[in-house]
């Protein structure tokens, strides 16, 4: 099946949000957050499984829900690394590509269709 006029279309879009991603990125660097230590320590957890587990053909939707699990686990790492303890939180720098994935996933959970 070949593209579609509006595929192509979009397949430019993509391309002109990529090129903003890279002047942007030039632009901003960590922000320090605020996570619930609840929270920061699933994402410990997350970082210290291993998973060995061969993988089969994924869907794309598949492919996603891993790369959502992988950056959860990066951010574990960062938690490791740099977590601050404050009270019943942790504190630290998270890089903006990290938090844009998180607050991502919080609006596809909110709202699947996203």
């Amino acid at each position: 099946m070949g593209e579609g006029a509006q595929y192509a279309r979009y397949r430019g879009d993509a391309e002109v949000l990529a090129r903003i991603g890279t002047h942007v990125a030039e632009q901003v660097g960590p922000i320090t957050v605020r996570i619930p230590r609840t929270v920061a320590d699933a994402a410990v957890a997350a970082w210290n499984r291993d998973e060995l587990e061969d993988l089969d053909d994924e869907t794309p939707a598949q492919a996603e829900l891993r790369d959502r699990a992988a950056t959860l686990a990066l951010i574990g790492l960062a938690i490791t690394e740099r977590g601050v303890p404050d009270g019943d939180d942790l504190v630290l720098d998270l890089e903006v590509t990290d938090l844009g994935a998180a607050i991502r996933a919080a609006q596809s959970a909110a709202d699947p269709r996203v």
